[in-house]
């Protein structure tokens, strides 16, 4: 029997997706929370992390309320679309990508910061030119392991862009699709496949977090 190979690059370009995405908005509330103190900090902190303790069909009810009504307000629908599908996998990602950076930032060259404000230069290019480059590895880290998580998501994929062969079936739920089924071999074919995949990213994650580390 072939192998469908759809869920994989569905998945692969909902990773992607929910990578850059993660990474765009990740990297501003890291840098807000490692560097600023506000009314509400403690909240955001708490809000960001949800996701990572909040039960899949929880966290996938939230989301198809707040999808239903947006696509009621704005005449836009996500829900059962591979749009949703992104959606689902950046709540999922961008918690491990802000705490990872945000304690890249925290972690040093705090020195090299004030320095380069001494010497008049902006918050702004104090990040780009100081910062950044400073924890460049740890966010390259950052960045693997949060397409790991997008590339696997299940739960609350499944709630909000559902199952449908050829449009929103991903990986993991063609996995879970085909034991159902019975179907061994595809099962098996698309575990190994992410199994690989997933430690082949972490392993890299982990290299580049060791490479980090100043001596």
């Amino acid at each position: 029997m072939a192998v469908n190979w759809f869920p994989l690059w569905l998945s692969l370009r909902v990773a992607a997706l929910a990578t850059m995405i993660s990474v765009a908005l990740g990297l501003w509330l890291a840098y807000l929370l490692a560097n600023r103190r506000f009314r509400g900090k403690d909240v955001l902190d708490t809000l960001i992390a949800l996701p990572l303790v909040l039960p899949a069909p929880v966290l996938g009810y939230y989301l198809l309320v707040m999808l239903s009504r947006s696509s009621s307000l704005f005449g836009v629908q996500l829900v059962f679309t591979w749009q949703a599908a992104v959606v689902a996998s950046t709540l999922h990602a961008i918690p491990l990508f802000v705490r990872s950076a945000r304690a890249a930032f925290e972690g040093g060259g705090r020195h090299y910061e004030r320095a380069a404000q001494t010497l008049g230069a902006s918050d702004w290019r104090v990040f780009w030119r100081v910062t950044l480059p400073l924890a460049r590895r740890a966010i390259a880290a950052a960045t693997l392991v949060a397409f790991a998580r997008a590339l696997g998501d299940f739960g609350a994929t499944l709630m909000i862009a559902g199952n449908i062969p050829g449009k929103t079936q991903t990986a993991s739920i063609a996995i879970y699709d085909a034991v159902e089924r019975g179907n061994t071999l595809i099962a098996r074919v698309l575990v190994l496949v992410l199994s690989v995949l997933t430690i082949s990213l972490v392993y890299a994650a982990n290299r580049l977090e060791e490479s980090s580390v100043p001596e």
